[in-house]
């Protein structure tokens, strides 16, 4: 079998320099103004100079099923700038799959993300790149000065906090859209749900170099922002299964064994101390509700570790070779059966 089939490895080839990932809900008034700025600033000068000739690019617009016809804007702005590519989706998806999608499309040496309402400066997508070629693999922006009411920053500030303690992965800034990868780190997602909060942690995870950069971020100009209150609580729960996919989804006993272990002796020892007193002091304990959370904790231990057996049969029944993430080969000839 060829390696390849079993082994992820980074690809070897690019058709341009940057893609440019744009994911977009009814952002139809910002996105002429966007485009004009992304193309001064993938082309000025300095960016130019840095790649040794103006570097080629394409902007992949992820269209998840707006109603205000940002579609037409998208294809009316395709007649005149060539690098523009959209895909649409037939409903609303969230930012996650527009994101996913994205990323499986870019054929970029770079993949850089932004939101598409003017309030991520592309401006800054030469100091981002500048950044990843000191040796990262993902450069996260940073907001450091926000222009969001409080009602978005504080429980962002909250959020933040709780994701680097859950994690250990310390940023500032998660929920800032406008990120810089190498092609490789893109190429190893599978984003969903609200799994594209958690990227700079699946990619360290994964063992990517990790970044942050301080970015301009800008007053919302058009529009009215599509995120609420209700985004980080599914953000939250995101972060459970994230933590838990990643570090016991091949070994979903240790998981639910080391709880079954703890309920069970648990539950024994305080039916022992029990025990104990029965035989010592002759205390009755058919009445006392301690007894029935004994027993109740010993159940649970049970169940548990039962529940972990049966994660390890699923596991062990449907497991295939392990995607490792390869960096580089040297003098290896691979089969081809």
């Amino acid at each position: 079998m060829n390696l390849q089939n079993l082994l992820i490895a980074p690809p070897q080839s690019f058709r341009v320099d940057i893609s440019i990932v744009v994911p977009l809900f009814n952002e139809s008034e910002s996105l002429p103004e966007l485009v004009a700025q992304i193309y001064q600033a993938v082309q000025k000068s300095s960016f130019a100079e840095f790649f040794g000739k103006t570097p080629s690019f394409e902007i992949l617009f992820i269209n998840d099923g707006s109603t205000d016809g940002s579609e037409v804007v998208i294809k009316k702005l395709l007649e005149t700038h060539l690098e523009i590519k959209l895909i649409s989706f037939r409903k609303n998806y969230g930012k996650s799959a527009g994101l996913d999608v994205g990323f499986k499309t870019a054929s970029g040496r770079y993949v850089i993300t932004m939101d598409a309402d003017l309030q991520d400066n592309p401006y800054e997508i030469e100091a981002l790149i500048r950044k990843l070629a000191e040796g990262y693999d993902l450069v996260s922006g940073w907001k450091k000065k926000r222009y969001d009411p409080l009602s978005k920053t504080l429980p962002s500030k909250l959020f933040n906090f709780v994701t680097g303690l859950v994690s250990g992965v310390h940023i500032h800034d998660f929920n800032c859209g406008l990120k810089a990868y190498r092609n490789e780190v893109v190429s190893s997602l599978d984003i969903y749900g609200e799994m594209h909060r958690y990227i700079p942690v699946l990619a360290k995870w994964n063992g990517f170099r990790i970044s942050e950069l301080a970015v301009e971020h800008r007053a919302r100009k058009y529009g009215r922002t599509k995120f609420g209150l209700s985004r980080f609580i599914y953000g939250f729960l995101d972060l459970l299964t994230v933590v838990f996919i990643s570090k016991y989804m091949k070994r979903p006993m240790h998981f639910f064994g080391s709880l079954g272990i703890l309920s069970f002796i648990s539950g024994l020892s305080i039916n022992a101390y029990l025990t104990f007193e029965k035989i010592v002091n002759d205390m009755s304990v058919s009445n006392r509700p301690i007894l029935f959370l004994g027993m109740l904790l010993m159940i649970l231990g049970v169940l548990f570790f039962t529940t972990g057996l049966l994660g390890e049969m699923i596991t062990k029944s449907f497991s295939r070779s392990e995607p490792y993430l390869i960096k580089e080969t040297v003098n290896l000839d691979l089969p081809n059966t």
